[in-house]
């Protein structure tokens, strides 16, 4: 009944999250969309201090939208504050990573063959590492670097690497993927929480006073601009991220470090389109040139097909397979699993049978025989002996069904 009632906690924790994250990236896809086409308003409109407006039409009406150069004559009884999206998207991030990650199953977070650590010592290590970059990147966009944008986002794109790279050094690569996925959540929060949101409240609290915004609010709303276009920018490698931990064949590859890296440029180049687009600049070589790295990136990473090491004539009978599938697999994979973790199959694939060993075949090879990603963490001890004879009798018997 524990682990029943724990398998709940997690869907139910993810499906929050999954939920505060279309608000808070639909709202600020919308925002960064609506500053970059707002038009020059009429003067009848300008002498009331609109700075931009916008017609739109959208579920069977029409919207007017207008944005003021600093406030209203007179300011709303009622203003919204968009923040709670935000800050609900990273507490239920934060609280799907310990549920998953920290207190379920070791082997999402712990790989022993790079790093024998206890599951404390990785939780220190993950926190750590959030907390340290975070520090890192709130020293740099205080100090005199945030005025040079280009050094500034090479500068954390060097950092994002290295950390990268290190996590993968310790953790597996499921849980390396979603640590970068909790460093960049939580710079992007850090941005709402101690620069938008702060600025926001100093120009709201100046209007109320009857007082200019002075030199300090104006300061920290150019801050709060920057910080709000890197969270821009970030958002579709953390995205990409938040779905990752469904593709073995990317956080398991021996170089899956890279492959994040290279994802995460991508990704971030090719939103530089859309945001370019929205100001009326059309520049489809972006999205071109971006569509070719990812077909490199997809023929780099293509694992052979075939088996060096095998003899063309070699065949691994089906006891031998059966024998290995008993002792690596079947703990999870089976109609009723032995594992503590689980109530069911993950993702449905069962294989306590040598018909369903057979169907899933192209998943097996991928994330047992090439990545090594299964089992979990290695914990029973699979040899690379064991996974060259399931190999070789998957490639047999899907030559010869």
């Amino acid at each position: 009944m524990e682990a029943y009632l724990y398998e709940w906690l997690g869907l139910i924790v993810r499906w929050l999250h999954v939920i505060f994250g279309i608000a808070w990236i639909g709202a600020s896809f919308y925002f960064v969309w609506l500053d970059n086409n707002l038009q020059q308003p009429p003067d009848w409109k300008k002498q009331q201090g609109i700075k931009g407006d916008l017609w739109a039409i959208h579920g069977g009406g029409i919207y007017e939208v207008a944005k003021y150069q600093l406030a209203p004559p007179q300011m709303p009884p009622h203003l919204h504050w968009f923040k709670w999206e935000a800050y609900s998207t990273w507490l239920s991030g934060m609280a799907l990573m310990f549920v998953v990650y920290y207190l379920g199953s070791p082997g999402y977070l712990i790989d022993p063959a790079k790093a024998d650590i206890s599951a404390t010592t990785g939780v220190l290590i993950g926190l750590g590492t959030v907390g340290g970059v975070l520090a890192l990147y709130e020293a740099m966009i205080r100090s005199p670097l945030a005025d040079n944008g280009k050094v500034f986002g090479l500068l954390l794109f060097a950092i994002l690497l290295l950390v990268d790279w290190a996590l993968f050094q310790v953790f597996s690569g499921r849980g390396a993927y979603i640590h970068v996925g909790a460093v960049i959540g939580t710079i992007m929060v850090a941005n709402v929480f101690l620069g938008i949101v702060p600025s926001q409240r100093a120009l709201v609290s100046a209007l109320e006073a009857g007082r200019e915004p002075d030199e300090r609010v104006a300061r920290l709303a150019a801050l709060a601009k920057l910080r709000s276009t890197h969270n821009n920018y970030l958002t579709l490698p953390v995205l990409f991220i938040m779905i990752s931990n469904h593709y073995p064949l990317l956080y398991g590859h021996p170089h899956g470090w890279a492959i994040l890296a290279a994802i995460g440029f991508i990704t971030a180049f090719a939103r530089h389109y859309f945001n370019l687009r929205h100001r009326n600049i059309n520049r489809p070589s972006i999205l071109a040139v971006a569509g070719v790295m990812t077909a490199l990136l997809v023929w780099v990473i293509a694992p052979s097909t075939g088996n060096s090491n095998a003899r063309p004539d070699a065949v691994v009978d089906d006891a031998t397979v059966s024998g290995i599938v008993a002792t690596h697999c079947l703990a999870c994979h089976a109609s009723a699993p032995s594992h503590p973790a689980f109530q069911a199959a993950p993702a449905g694939i069962r294989l306590d049978e040598l018909s369903l060993l057979k169907s899933h075949g192209d998943k097996v090879v991928q994330t047992a025989v090439l990545s090594r990603y299964m089992p979990l963490g290695n914990t029973t001890g699979m040899t690379d002996q064991e996974r060259q004879q399931l190999g070789q009798w998957l490639e047999h018997n899907r030559a010869k069904p």
